[in-house]
C-alpha cells in the first residue's frame, strides 16, 4: 500500500514522532505484584517459539546466530520507546558479528491495533473518503516500522516467555549463547536510566560490553545488572496454593491430550496415570513453551476454527505452574487411570459400507516404494448421499498417506467438474463428518481409486487399508467438493531459506468455503490463504506461519465463508531449502514438483460447495438412501 500517494505518509510520520516524544512521567507503572517466578534467575535459557506482528515464526533453538538478544518492550512504555535508537545501534554494531536482536512484547493490554490504528485509518478515510481501507495489517506494519525501525517484535500474549524467564519489567535485556543455551547477560542496556531519573548520556554500555567480551572468547565481567522499565501486569498471579492434579491437571490433559496420548493412538506415550505424566513433565513443559503441542499451527490472529486444539492462556499457565511446583500429586483418585478411550477401529461408529483396497500390500523392510494405485472391487449399490468418508490405515506405522478418488460410472454426465479428491488420510487428520448441511453424492455403480504411499520402517510388514462410507439420513442442502489451488512449475534453489510461491483459484459461482488445508513436503515453511474480493478487499482466512509436514491439519472454519462469483483465492507460501531446515533431506539439491516426500508440492486444498440448493441440481436425487448406521 503506497501511503505517500494518499498523502498519508507525512501524517503517519508526524503521529509517530508525537508518540515517541511522550515524556517518561506520562505513564504510571503498574504496581501489581509480579509472579514469584521472577525471583528465579535460570542460568539455562528455555526454548520457546513466538510469532511477530507480521505473522512470522521465531524459535530460539532454530536461530543461526551466535547470540540472540531479547529485549522486553511495550508500545506504551516511554522508557522502552526511548531505547529504540540504542537497539538500532546494537543491530548496526553486532548484526554482522552473529548477533540477532528480538523485541518481545509481553504486555497483553498493549497492542497497536487499538486507538493508534483507528486514528490512522480515520485520517486516511478523511483524505480519500471513497477508498476501501480494509488492510489494517498493512497500516500496523507501517506503524511498527516507524516505532522500532524494522526490528522484529514478537508477541508474547500468553506471557509464557516473560514468566519462564522471570521478567517483570520492560527494558530487561537477556543475551543467550545459542550453542550452549546459556544466558550470558541479563539486565539493563546501559546505566543511563534509573527509577525517576535519567543521565544525559550512558557511561557504561552493559550489553555492548558483554557481547564484545563473549565474542572475543572472554568471560563476561558483569553478567547481571538491574533493569529499569515499566512494570508488566500479568494476567494471572502465580497460584498461592498447590494446583490440584485430580481436579485441574488430569481434566485438562483429558480434554486436550489423552485422545492422542493413549494406547493405539499417535502419541509416543500414553497419559495413563499420574506417574506417567510426572515422568514426562519436563518434556511436556518444553513442547508447550515452543508450541509443538498440542499440534496446532494456525496464527491465532487470523480466523476462528471449529477444530482449534491449541491450549488457552489459562490452560497453559495452569499446566506450566503445576510442573514448576514439582507436579504435586495431592489428594483424590487418579482420573487418568483407566481414562484412556478404548481402541476402536472406527471413531464415528460402524460405517454403512467398508471398502478395502483390493488386496493386501507387502511393504519391504528398507528402500523406497513408488506410489501404488488400485481400483476397488466395491461399487455403490444405488444412488446416495454420503455424510462422512473416513480412511482407516491398516498399518499406520508404514502408511504415509491415502488418497481416495471417486470413479463415476461410464457415461455418467454429472460428475463434479472441479472435484479434486473424495477423501484422504494423512498423519494428524482427525476423522470427522462433512460440514453440517453438506454431503458428497455418489451415483449407483461408483467405484474408488486408492492412491497409497508407504514408507519402509526397517521391518517387512503388510497393510490392507480401507475407507468407511457413512450414508446421510436426509438430503443435504449443498453438494460438497474438494478443490485445490496448486502450483507445479517451480524450482527451489539449494540454500534458499524462503523460496516464495503463489497460486490462485477463481470461484466461478457463488460458493461456501468450509475447510482449508495447506500441503507441502519436508521443505514447506509457511502458507497463507487469502480471498481477493471483487471490490478489491483482501481478506486473510488462514495463516500457517510454521508449517509442519508431520501434521497435515485440515482447518475447519468456525463460520463457513460465503464468497461471490469472481472472488479469487490467493495461496502464498514458501519453502526452506537450506541447512537451517532440520527436516531438509538435501540442502544441496534443486527441488522441483514431485510425488515423493523429498520432492515438493505447493497445494491449497479447500472443501467447498457451490451456493446452490441440491433441489436446483436436476440430475441428482432429492432423497437420500436410508443411511446412518449406528
Amino acid at each position: 500500500m503506497n501511503y505517500s500517494a494518499l498523502g498519508f505518509g507525512r501524517n503517519l510520520a508526524t503521529l509517530l514522532i508525537a508518540i515517541v516524544a511522550i515524556p517518561a512521567f506520562a505513564v504510571e507503572p503498574a504496581t501489581e505484584r509480579s509472579p514469584s517466578r521472577t525471583e528465579v534467575k535460570a542460568e539455562e535459557a528455555i526454548n520457546f517459539s513466538l510469532l511477530d506482528y507480521k505473522g512470522r515464526y521465531y524459535e530460539l533453538r532454530r536461530s543461526e546466530a551466535k547470540v540472540v538478544v531479547l529485549f522486553f518492550t511495550s508500545f506504551s512504555c516511554p522508557i522502552a520507546r526511548q531505547s529504540t535508537p540504542k537497539l538500532k545501534s546494537l543491530r548496526t554494531d553486532f548484526g554482522n558479528k552473529g548477533v540477532e536482536l528480538w523485541l518481545i512484547n509481553s504486555c497483553t493490554a498493549d497492542d497497536p491495533d487499538d486507538s493508534m490504528i483507528e486514528l490512522m485509518m480515520s485520517r486516511k478515510r478523511s483524505l480519500v473518503p471513497d477508498a476501501a481501507f480494509a488492510d489494517i495489517e498493512a497500516v500496523k506494519v507501517e506503524m511498527l516500522k516507524g516505532l522500532v525501525g524494522g526490528l522484529p517484535i514478537l508477541r508474547d500474549e500468553h506471557q509464557l516467555v516473560a514468566r519462564r524467564f522471570g521478567v517483570n519489567r520492560t527494558c530487561e535485556v537477556i543475551a543467550i549463547d545459542t550453542k550452549s543455551s546459556k544466558i550470558i547477560y541479563r539486565g539493563a542496556i546501559d546505566d543511563q536510566s534509573s527509577e525517576g531519573s535519567q543521565k544525559p548520556a550512558a557511561l557504561t554500555n552493559y550489553i555492548a560490553n558483554a557481547l564484545n567480551e563473549f565474542l572475543a572468547g572472554k568471560a563476561v565481567a558483569n553478567p547481571t545488572t538491574k533493569a529499569h522499565g515499566c512494570r508488566i501486569t500479568f494476567q494471572t498471579e502465580d497460584p498461592k496454593e498447590l494446583i490440584s492434579y485430580s481436579k485441574e491437571i488430569a481434566p485438562l490433559l483429558q480434554k486436550n491430550c489423552v485422545g492422542c496420548h493413549s494406547p493405539g493412538q499417535i502419541g509416543p506415550f500414553a497419559m495413563s496415570s499420574y506417574k506417567k505424566v510426572k515422568g514426562w513433565s519436563a518434556m511436556i513443559e518444553e513442547v508447550v513453551l515452543d508450541r509443538r503441542m498440542p499440534p496446532w499451527h494456525a496464527d491465532p490472529h487470523y480466523g476462528k476454527f471449529a477444530n482449534d486444539r491449541a491450549l488457552t492462556s489459562s490452560e497453559s499457565h495452569t499446566l506450566l505452574n503445576w510442573i514448576e511446583q514439582g507436579c504435586p500429586r495431592g489428594e483424590g483418585e487418579d482420573p487418568l487411570t483407566n481414562a484412556s478411550p478404548p481402541v476402536v477401529e472406527w471413531t464415528l461408529g460402524k460405517p454403512d459400507y467398508i471398502v478395502p483396497i483390493p488386496k493386501e500390500q507387502k511393504i519391504p523392510a528398507t528402500g523406497t516404494m513408488k506410489y501404488i494405485y488400485l481400483d476397488s472391487d466395491f461399487a455403490m449399490p444405488e444412488d446416495g448421499w454420503v455424510r462422512a468418508a473416513v480412511c482407516r490405515p491398516g498399518n499406520p506405522t508404514v502408511v504415509h498417506h491415502i488418497i481416495v478418488r471417486a470413479l463415476y460410472p461410464k457415461g455418467y454426465k454429472d460428475a463434479p467438474s472441479e472435484a479434486y479428491l473424495f477423501t484422504t488420510w494423512v498423519p494428524g487428520l482427525a476423522a470427522a463428518e462433512f460440514p453440517e448441511g453438506t454431503g458428497m453424492y455418489l451415483p449407483k455403480g461408483s467405484r474408488f481409486n486408492f492412491e497409497l504411499h508407504y514408507t519402509t520402517m526397517g521391518e517387512a510388514t503388510t497393510d490392507r487399508s480401507e475407507v468407511g462410507l457413512y450414508l446421510a439420513k436426509e438430503t443435504p442442502q449443498r453438494r460438497l467438493e474438494v478443490r485445490a489451488s496448486d502450483l507445479r512449475d517451480f524450482a527451489i534453489k539449494p540454500g534458499d531459506k524462503n523460496a516464495e510461491h503463489f497460486s490462485m483459484y477463481c470461484f466461478k459461482k457463488d460458493a461456501v468455503i468450509y475447510d482449508l488445508s495447506p500441503h507441502m513436503h519436508f521443505r514447506g515453511s509457511w502458507f497463507k490463504f487469502q480471498l481477493l474480493h471483487p471490490n478489491g478487499k483482501r481478506e486473510t482466512l488462514l495463516s500457517v506461519p510454521h508449517y509442519d509436514f508431520n501434521w497435515q491439519t485440515s482447518y475447519r472454519l468456525a463460520e463457513p465463508k460465503r464468497v461471490s462469483a469472481g472472488t479469487w483465492m490467493l495461496c502464498t507460501g514458501a519453502h526452506n531449502n537450506s541447512a537451517s531446515n532440520p527436516f531438509n533431506p538435501d540442502a544441496t539439491k534443486t527441488v522441483t514438483w514431485g510425488l515423493q516426500s523429498w520432492d515438493e508440492m505447493f497445494m491449497g486444498f479447500m472443501t467447498v460447495a457451490d451456493d446452490l440448493p441440491v433441489s436446483s441440481l436436476k440430475s441428482l436425487p432429492k432423497k437420500s438412501m436410508n443411511g446412518g448406521a449406528e
